[in-house]
């Protein structure tokens, strides 16, 4: 980290009165936790898209093999 990021650092973590472990820490979870909102969402956004897909595999799965033949 170079000098003037890690004055910065320094700075902020005394205005919020923690120590600079304290509020690289907090960063930290900080970004994981967006993070893992974002994948979430992108999750349930590629599960809307696809539902479709994911019901016929459900729906074939479930279908006994006989029943198809007609």
């Amino acid at each position: 980290m170079d000098e003037d990021v890690a004055e910065l650092a320094k700075k902020r973590a005394a205005d919020l009165g923690l120590s600079i472990g304290d509020y690289l820490a907090r960063l930290v979870q900080d970004d994981a936790s967006g993070l893992r909102a974002r994948a979430g969402d992108a999750a349930a956004r590629f599960l809307a898209e696809h539902q479709a897909v994911f019901d016929e595999a459900e729906q074939a799965q479930q279908t006994p093999r006989g029943a198809r033949a007609a």
